[in-house]
């Protein structure tokens, strides 16, 4: 959690058509596409339990996703980036029995296909690769850009505080019910969903000193609630060292509990309506570093739990994403900064790789002093040019 807080997002987005864009009636290619228009033209079941895609490779180009919803559950489907996270198109509230059309510009590469029954969770997920062709590539004017990207983080945003929100309530529920084996594990997964999107989370002022306000940042007379109260009930260890602790009744761990359950569904409710400006996009990737260099790098933000580095990655994460979103716009004005941020983002990330333990990372206590310089000076080296982001989209 960040001690200064950033104004609240403020709502400009302009109706234009996108890439990415939901159509009814997408045409299905043919000979002008180069002659392999049919191999664009893709099916999706989307069932309770299943999410099966008619293909899992397609020629680059301009691709369309007939989806069709053959369980009893409204669902979604999402075509993400390799990562999983970016997301590059999606199409939500498909009723049982309807079908929407998916048409996105999709350049070679490795992408993610998802459904997700019931629109919580991360969804079914299957590997789904574009392939070389000979389509000459869309051209895409200024403000497609612009439109694009701001409806992609816009979904990217309400994505992650979905499942932070499904997250936090098989938390709760853990918790509540003294699993703390249990809690402690999913603890760092759940508050992954947070820390991808804590700029804009932050931005609603009265949640965040709610939901993850720090011991160290209270101010005399504070009520203490959210993640790091409960964190510290989890892990009393670090506090019976440092003078003694008193664990939290059952009563109070319900108490505390529904109360960080009751933030992230208002939070959930909020982000839903919210909209940006390309400098939001691109001052919260700056803010995320920020953040990783204030707290998660000095091992100061999960302090009992000593879980810093799943926060690093989620920092990193979403500062990423927020960075490729409106990549293609550096690459026009600047390719040499998009260039920079690319080896900068790859280079920190290979850093955080070294320190992954099983589906997770190691204790930050575990880290040596040589270690911790590394990423330190790795955040240094992606913060300077990552500074310029703003002025350049602007520019």
């Amino acid at each position: 959690m960040r001690t200064t807080r950033i104004t609240a997002l403020t709502t400009l987005l302009l109706a234009a058509p996108l890439l990415a864009a939901c159509t009814e009636n997408a045409s299905s290619g043919g000979a002008a596409d180069g002659g392999d228009g049919d191999a664009r033209v893709l099916t999706v079941a989307s069932s309770d339990d299943a999410c099966d895609v008619s293909a899992a490779d397609a020629p680059a180009g301009t691709l369309t996703f007939d989806v069709s919803n053959t369980g009893s559950r409204v669902t979604e489907f999402y075509l993400l980036a390799e990562d999983g996270l970016r997301i590059v198109g999606e199409v939500e509230n498909v009723g049982p029995g309807a079908s929407r059309t998916l048409t996105v510009n999709a350049p070679q590469g490795d992408y993610t296909a998802a459904c997700k029954p019931g629109m919580v969770g991360q969804g079914i997920r299957s590997d789904f690769a574009v392939t070389a062709s000979d389509q000459a590539p869309v051209q895409v004017a200024d403000d497609q850009l612009v439109d694009q990207a701001l409806a992609n983080y816009s979904a990217y945003v309400q994505d992650q505080s979905s499942q932070l929100l499904d997250k936090t309530r098989q938390f709760v529920r853990l918790y509540e019910a003294g699993d703390d084996d249990a809690a402690r594990a999913l603890y760092p997964q759940a508050r992954t969903h947070w820390e991808r999107i804590e700029t804009v989370a932050e931005s609603f002022g009265d949640l965040d000193p709610k939901m993850d306000l720090r011991e160290a940042d209270l101010e005399p007379g504070q009520k203490w609630t959210g993640w790091h109260r409960l964190e510290k009930d989890l892990w009393p260890q670090r506090a019976q060292a440092d003078g003694g602790y008193t664990a939290l009744t059952p009563a109070q761990r319900r108490d505390f509990g529904r109360d960080l359950l009751a933030n992230t569904e208002t939070l959930d409710t909020r982000v839903q309506d919210l909209t940006y400006t390309v400098d939001q996009i691109s001052n919260g990737s700056v803010g995320l570093l920020d953040e990783v260099a204030t707290g998660k790098v000095t091992g100061e933000e999960e302090y009992w739990s000593r879980t810093d580095l799943y926060d690093f990655q989620a920092n990193v994460d979403g500062a990423r994403v927020a960075y490729e979103g409106i990549k293609p716009i550096v690459e026009e004005k600047d390719p040499d900064l998009a260039s920079t941020l690319d080896t900068r983002f790859a280079d920190l990330q290979t850093l955080l790789d070294a320190q992954r333990e099983g589906d997770g990372f190691v204790s930050y206590d575990d880290l040596s002093p040589g270690e911790v310089k590394k990423l330190s000076d790795a955040v240094n080296a992606l913060a300077e040019p990552l500074s310029n982001l703003t002025a350049t989209v602007l520019s």
